[in-house]
């Protein structure tokens, strides 16, 4: 079943791993390890030890705040754009969020260690990750912001367009008890407003199945919070691309360098 998922799948389908320059990469890919992440599983607990940090790449992960009293947000959504246990290159193995699979899929797997190793070099790893922890906190204020200011029905919009960018279809797999549990909000406001987009031709609802029917109509029925995000996102791995470009550049200079033998 593994040597199946691995000829199917590739480390560079997540995005942060693509954006490596070639030597980066080839030193973890030996370590990197393909694994399943089926919807609803939990990768870590708040205040548990972290052990691996997780590189999706068809699945999709929510953080989620716990309250002492139980209830829940979503405070961010990781897919094939990001990385999973940021808070340990932070300054602690430990992170005060629950990250949990709402899309099920596939994704890599490093230990804990082998990242910390790699990061401390201080090179291409720390710059590229350090990039993604900025845009990552750009997505969680952002979210913070539009919980408190904008409808239910632009969160709804926002929130459905962040995962479509991560995923390669149309369609989510997604109940409106579960979508209201990562926005904070009652139910019956999930409801209402999926049956106003799905009568205006938006969505299709059905048994738990979202189908985005009109791209274009949600997006100009969300709030800026959603251009605020993927603007950031998309410099991000604008100048992800360009740190993997002049890393390359300069292992090429040093190596053609006259006093290692010459331009080759």
């Amino acid at each position: 079943m593994v040597a199946l998922l691995s000829s199917r799948h590739d480390p560079k389908q997540n995005h942060l791993l693509d954006a490596l320059p070639a030597d980066v990469f080839d030193r973890i890919s030996p370590h990197l390890e393909l694994i399943a992440m089926p919807l609803g599983e939990v990768l870590y607990e708040s205040g548990g030890q972290l052990q691996h940090v997780y590189f999706p790449t068809s699945a999709i992960v929510s953080l989620h705040y716990i309250m002492e009293n139980g209830a829940s947000a979503e405070i961010a959504g990781v897919g094939n754009e990001g990385v999973l246990g940021i808070s340990l290159f932070m300054g602690g193995n430990t992170t005060p969020s629950r990250a949990a699979v709402y899309t099920g899929g596939q994704g890599y797997r490093m230990k804990a260690r082998l990242m910390m190793e790699e990061f401390n070099r201080a090179g291409s790893m720390m710059r590229l990750m350090l990039r993604y922890t900025q845009a990552l906190i750009t997505q969680m204020s952002q979210t913070a912001v539009c919980n408190r200011h904008h409808s239910v029905e632009q969160q709804l919009c926002r929130w459905l367009l962040l995962t479509l960018d991560r995923l390669p279809t149309n369609e989510l797999t997604m109940t409106q008890e579960l979508i209201a549990s990562m926005l904070g909000v009652r139910r019956e406001g999930i409801t209402e407003t999926a049956g106003n987009l799905q009568r205006a031709g938006m969505i299709s609802y059905r048994r738990g199945h979202i189908t985005v029917l009109n791209r274009a109509g949600l997006e100009t029925h969300t709030c800026e919070c959603y251009k605020v995000v993927k603007k950031e996102f998309h410099r991000l791995l604008s100048d992800a691309g360009n740190i993997g470009k002049l890393a390359n550049n300069h292992e090429v200079e040093i190596r053609n360098h006259p006093a290692n033998g010459g331009w080759r």
